[in-house]
């Protein structure tokens, strides 16, 4: 016997047509089912089924506790059909009160806190419902808003809460959907309910006047708004922008002019933990030069403790620092982009979405007040009943216990109604005494009175208005800024003034001895020794100490060499002083029949007195002979047999120059003789019969010539014997003065 079979249709498509199609119902499911909230009442559909779930579940504000496990359950059992990690990671979010501005859930348990920690398991923490989440349920139950079933057809769900407290704004919201996204901060719903009043009044107000009951965003973990007023205006108008926040911090003064910044809030969305983490690794990598320590010193208040290197810095620029390189300072972006209606994706401004808000609160109010009319109306009918039978209670009593169906017996008997009938059925015996002209009159006369006042309210659009700011007026009342969850947690501040923050307080600084050996090695050792460390310092077998040169770590070493050449080398770069250091020659361009002259650290205020083995020399600046590369730049020029000999630092009072020759033989005469080159071969310093020059010293006449006899210095205050005129011979040097031929 053969089978009939039905073939389906099978259409000709392209693939890319076919892909297309379907990724879109994808798309458009990912949007309007898990990523972006409803403008309505600011939820997405996790955590509307998680709030609608509980309340099913009778966990009320008042009410107890129930594990967290028992109503992720009950959501992915009847409403939500994903993982119950990710309900369970939403329902956690809703009771943070650093990620939620008004918590929807009130947790009982570990919740995770602000250092980034993980709650506890599901199975060991309790919730329940918060006033707040009261207010976004508040009438599901008088047909506020419309339902539909779940997705297995057994239960019921709302599409939307009937929200009278405006969420959306309130707790903002972020989330990531296929081509879209969303990122809304909270606010101070005292401020909204301000607006939302005013805009009643005035559909077309303007977004400066909005911005004059809403000037921020407010976070729940405080801060300060440092963004300008006119990017804020524009991000509201717009529905696009971003919020500069700030950390709040103050100087704690110490003992002895000691001083500290404590950190009092951190900017929204920075775990506490992983902000202290990366301040020690920039610590620790030498990038934050004016920071020396920090400490966390938190409980349920959030303190950073953190210490200046010195007391010399000043606050400002220390936290400018700060600012650049750390998440202190960070940047929340706004993007509005929401459901409208509950369908269609669309970013909007501020001034829409409030406007939205308040048409959703206008058809709840309404749908809620049609309710209660149908709900007056069956009551009336009701009463009117009782009030047909009331005088001939021992009738009606007879006809139900004579008659085998007294329905119809008592609506034709009183002329009333099947349901008036039933109602009379229905009553219990016990109600008989209850049953009162009096009471039922009474309470007719108030329900008449109510339904007029109810058709007046549908009737008018100013009633509804009014009405409105009465339920915005409430919700400001309960959550104000004269209560704890109301007071304004970030402030408002100004646009940033530029701080000035000096390139070298940006990079590690640090005293340094560069010593030179006389084989030629060298090695910069930590802090500026004195006269024991430098003696003190090991050197190779056989090797022994030449120069030694006090800088800093961000200074530049100068070398001068025999070949008239100036070498630089970065302070960072030199070799640590751990070991013996590296032979110079690897470092620069020396050639084998050089040698080093001289070495100091660049100072480019500085001048130098340079010159060379027969006599010749000049003036040149520190900043003239910087050199940029290995093989070093050069400023004397040599004559035939000539060599580099001197090179001596101008002090800044000097008036006079020594010379001595291998001759000995000294001669004195004004620095003003000696001209000023950035490169040459110079002019004659001191004639010699034979040999050439030993030494140099620029000095101040009025303070006399010292030199170095032994430990002790001594100094000669009389120079006139000495005084010449440059390129003189000069004459022999005072008693004692050492036979090295050398000032130092």
């Amino acid at each position: 016997m053969a089978q009939s079979r039905s073939i389906a249709e099978i259409r000709d498509t392209s693939l890319a047509d076919a892909l297309s199609e379907r990724y879109l119902t994808y798309a458009l499911s990912t949007i309007t089912s898990r990523s972006l909230p409803d403008l309505r009442d600011g939820l997405k559909p996790v955590h509307r089924r998680l709030l609608y779930a509980m309340r099913q579940l009778r966990l009320d504000p008042t009410g107890g506790f129930k594990k967290c496990a028992r109503v992720v359950g009950d959501v992915i059992g009847k409403y939500h059909p994903h993982g119950d990690q990710a309900v369970y990671d939403a329902l956690v979010r809703l009771a943070q009160d650093f990620a939620v501005r008004y918590p929807l859930v009130d947790g009982q348990g570990n919740f995770g806190n602000i250092d980034g920690d993980n709650p506890a398991a599901m199975r060991y923490t309790e919730a329940r419902l918060t006033e707040v989440a009261q207010l976004l349920l508040q009438g599901i139950d008088e047909n506020a808003v419309d339902f539909r079933t779940t997705y297995d057809g057994e239960e019921e769900e709302p599409l939307v809460l009937p929200a009278a407290f405006p969420n959306l704004l309130a707790n903002g919201a972020q989330g990531i959907a296929v081509g879209m996204a969303t990122s809304i901060p909270p606010h101070n719903v005292a401020e909204l309910c301000d607006a939302l009043r005013h805009l009643l009044k005035h559909p077309n107000a303007s977004p400066e006047t909005l911005m004059g009951f809403i000037p921020g965003p407010d976070f729940p973990t405080g801060g300060v708004l440092v963004e300008d007023s006119t990017a804020v205006k524009e991000a509201y108008s717009t529905g696009r922008g971003t919020f500069r926040v700030r950390a709040k911090w103050v100087v704690e003064k110490l003992k002895g002019g000691v001083w500290q910044i404590v950190v009092t809030e951190i900017p929204y969305q920075v775990a506490k933990a992983k902000l202290i983490e990366k301040i020690a690794e920039l610590l620790q990598a030498r990038k934050l030069t004016m920071l020396g320590d920090i400490r966390d010193e938190s409980t349920t208040e959030v303190r950073l403790v953190l210490e200046p290197k010195s007391r010399t810095v000043e606050p400002d620029v220390l936290m400018e620092s700060l600012y650049r390189q750390t998440d202190l300072e960070s940047k929340f972006s706004l993007n509005m982009n929401v459901l409208v209606d509950g369908k269609s994706p669309r970013v909007v401004s501020l001034r829409e979405v409030l406007t939205h808000f308040i048409d959703h609160r206008r058809e709840v109010l309404e749908r809620r007040t049609t309710h209660r009319l149908e709900r007056i109306a069956r009551r009336l009918e009701v009463l009117e009943g009782y009030l047909a039978v009331y005088l001939n209670l021992d009738e009606t009593i007879r006809i139900i216990r004579d008659k085998d169906e007294p329905k119809p017996v008592l609506m034709k008997r009183f002329s009333i109604n099947e349901n008036q009938a039933n109602a009379i059925l229905d009553m219990r015996l016990r109600s008989l005494r209850k049953l009162e002209e009096m009471e039922i009159r009474s309470e007719h006369k108030a329900l008449t009175q109510e339904r007029k006042e109810l058709k007046e309210l549908l009737a008018s659009d100013d009633k509804k208005k009014q009405a409105l700011a009465d339920q915005f007026g409430e919700v400001k009342k309960q959550f104000g800024p004269t209560t704890a969850l109301g007071r304004r947690r970030t402030e408002i501040g100004s646009a940033p003034v530029a701080v000035a923050v000096p390139l070298e307080a940006m990079v590690e600084r640090e005293p340094i001895t560069v010593l030179y050996s006389k084989m030629g090695w060298i090695r910069a050792v930590k802090g500026h020794l004195d006269s024991a460390g430098i003696s003190d310092a090991k050197y190779k077998e056989g090797d022994s100490g030449r120069f030694a040169a006090p800088m800093q770590t961000t200074d530049k070493l100068l070398i001068f060499a025999s070949n008239g050449r100036f070498y630089t080398i970065a302070g960072d770069k030199l070799p640590g002083g751990r070991g013996h250091g590296e032979p110079l020659r690897l470092m620069i361009d020396l050639g084998n029949d050089d040698d080093v002259i001289a070495i100091f650290a660049q100072n480019s205020a500085q001048r130098l007195v340079i010159s060379s083995n027969d006599g010749r020399g000049f003036i040149v600046k520190e900043e003239d002979v910087t050199a940029q590369t290995r093989t070093g730049k050069q400023v004397l020029n040599l004559g035939d047999k000539a060599r580099a000999a001197v090179c001596a630092m101008i002090p800044g009072q000097a008036t006079h120059v020594a010379v001595i020759g291998d001759n000995r033989k000294l001669l004195v005469f004004p620095l003003s003789e000696l001209p000023e080159m950035a490169r040459g071969r110079g002019v004659v310093l001191q004639k010699y019969q034979s040999g050439g020059l030993s030494d140099l010293k620029a000095f101040r006449l009025a303070e006399g010539l010292s030199w170095q006899a032994g430990e002790r210095t001594r100094t000669e205050t009389d120079m006139r014997p000495w005084i010449g005129k440059r390129a003189a011979a000069g004459r022999l040097p005072p008693t004692g003065f050492p036979k090295t031929n050398k000032f130092s």
